[in-house]
Parts: structure tokens; C-alpha cells; sequence
């Protein structure tokens, strides 16, 4: 990784906590630091469980224990178990944390107005647009991808969630079971294998791969969540898919897609793919592509 990068990102953070003011004891001038400020936003008015809230904030149990005590102390919050699964902790702000939240939020928006403000207003426009851009970048980094259980909870809301998509955008709607097959079994190795990326815990996209021994891979039930669309997910699901057929012995892969899918074609093209023959009968298909991949190193 190139150093001069790594130490723009690092002086980046830097006068980002300081800015933000990270290193206050007193955040905003209230009672308490930036982490139990932040902690007492991410609850909301309708409170949040407690798993959701670690790995939305990437905090190990052991810390935020700390961290929700601190709020249970002050009178601002309540932790219990949920009323609808025993086995889940719920994490509720009392009256007292909901006009606390709603004092940091005014608080928060003239912090943000300070900083505006002594701008001209073509540096706002800078600002507020490399920001966005930052957020953005930032939060790609943050997805992750990894091996999964197609059978499993976070998997199959994918597929519904992609099947749903498919349903409302061909014409005529869509039915799995008409489709070619990419069941369960073939895409568990060796048959085959899923992918699934994750956003703070939270499943946001999926691709899968089929096996043909001494012929090209199948990509098959590539998805990116309309919530996570424009980071670039996409092309990291394919890139990271072929990766998987190269590391599997497979030399090319193969898919094919539906006219109504423009963004996946262009992606498909852009990535490399070349239009082919049909290589199957798939009924909801207009176009086959493919793409020879380079040897495993």
C-alpha cells in the first residue's frame, strides 16, 4: 500500500476527532464523552437490541455493557429483555434520554453549522460534496464478504429480496422454479458456493457460483441491495466471485441476464465480459456472456 496514501487517511482522522470532538470528556458541553453521545443516538426513540447495536457500531459486548450501564446510571436508558424473544436484550431510552437526544441533535446541528459558517459558500459546496463522497468510500470499506450457507436466515432473505426484484422488473414477472436451476445444493461446495456481503451485520447483497468440472463456472443470484447501490458493490461481489472460479480451477465464467437489467449489463461489460451464443435455455434470458480468466498464480 502506497505510504503517502496511508498517511493522508491517518492525518484525515486526526483533525477529524479533533474536529468532531472525539477527545472531549464533555461532548457538545453535556455530561458525558462522544461514545455514550453516539450510543444514545443509535438507540433512537424506538429503541434497538443490543446485537444490532455492536455491530452497527463495531463495539465487542464487553464495551458497550460499559457503555449502556453508563446511560442505565444516568437515568437516560433501559436495557431488558424483549418482549416478543426473552433471549434478545432490548435497549430503550427513558424520557429523560429522548430529550437528551433530542438536546444533542440541536447541539449537533450548530456544531455543524459553526463549521459551515466560516466557510465561503463555495467551499460549503466543497466541503459538503467531498463529504458525501467520504461517506460513501468509507462505508464500502466496511462490507464484507464472505463464504455462507445458502440454506441459512441471512442468505435467504437475499434470494427472496432478489427473486422480488426480478418478479417487478421482467415482464411477465419471474419464477424461480421456471428459471435454470441454482438450487440450495449447487451452490454448497463442491457443487458450488454463495457469497454474502454484510453491512454492519446486516446482509446487503449475494452471488453464487456453479461448478462444471472442465467447463466455465456459472455465476448465478448476483444481488446488491437497493439501500447499498452506488458503492460499488456490485463489481466487488463479480471481482471477488471470479477470484473464487480461479481459485477452483476454472478458467472462465459464464452468466447470462435479462434485457430489463441494463446496470448489469454495463457492469457486465464493463468488467470484460464478452456477448456469446446462448449457452443454455435460461427462459428469462436475452443475453450470455462470458470471460476468460487469467491462470492461478
Amino acid at each position: 500500500m502506497d505510504s503517502v496514501m496511508i498517511g493522508q487517511v491517518r492525518r484525515f482522522n486526526r483533525i477529524v476527532t479533533q474536529r468532531a470532538g472525539a477527545l472531549d470528556d464533555h461532548f457538545l458541553d453535556r455530561a458525558r464523552p462522544l461514545g455514550q453521545s453516539r450510543l444514545l443516538w443509535e438507540i433512537s426513540p424506538d429503541g434497538c437490541d443490543v446485537r444490532r447495536l455492536r455491530l452497527r457500531l463495531g463495539l465487542d459486548s464487553g464495551y458497550l455493557s460499559r457503555l449502556l450501564r453508563s446511560l442505565e446510571r444516568g437515568g437516560l436508558a433501559t436495557v431488558a429483555p424483549d418482549s416478543t424473544d426473552r433471549r434478545v436484550r432490548f435497549a430503550r431510552l427513558t424520557a429523560a434520554g429522548l430529550a437528551e437526544r433530542a438536546e444533542l441533535d440541536r447541539r449537533s446541528d450548530a456544531a455543524a453549522e459553526s463549521i459551515l459558517g466560516a466557510l465561503s459558500d463555495g467551499q460549503r459546496a466543497r466541503l459538503v460534496s467531498a463529504m458525501a463522497d467520504v461517506e460513501r468510500l468509507l462505508t464500502a470499506s466496511q462490507i464484507s464478504i464472505s463464504l455462507a450457507d445458502p440454506r441459512g436466515s441471512a442468505p435467504q432473505s437475499c434470494l427472496l429480496a432478489y427473486f422480488r426484484e426480478l418478479g417487478n422488473r421482467f415482464e411477465g414477472g419471474f419464477e424461480p422454479e421456471l428459471s435454470n436451476s441454482a438450487h440450495n445444493e449447487e451452490m454448497t461446495l463442491p457443487a458450488g458456493l454463495f457469497l454474502l456481503a454484510t453491512l454492519y451485520g446486516e446482509p446487503v447483497g449475494c452471488g453464487a457460483l456453479k461448478f462444471h468440472p472442465g467447463e466455465a463456472a456459472e455465476i448465478k443470484r448476483m444481488w446488491v441491495s437497493p439501500a447499498t447501490r452506488g458503492l460499488g458493490l456490485g463489481r466487488t461481489m463479480l471481482t471477488e466471485l471470479e477470484a473464487r472460479a480461479i481459485a477452483h480451477g476454472a478458467t472462465a465464467t459464464r452468466l447470462e441476464t435479462n434485457r430489463t437489467l441494463t446496470e448489469a449489463i454495463s457492469l457486465y461489460r464493463s468488467a470484460g465480459y464478452r456477448e456469446v451464443e446462448p449457452f443454455n435455455a435460461e427462459p428469462y434470458a436475452h443475453h450470455w456472456f462470458e470471460k476468460v480468466l487469467p491462470a492461478a498464480e
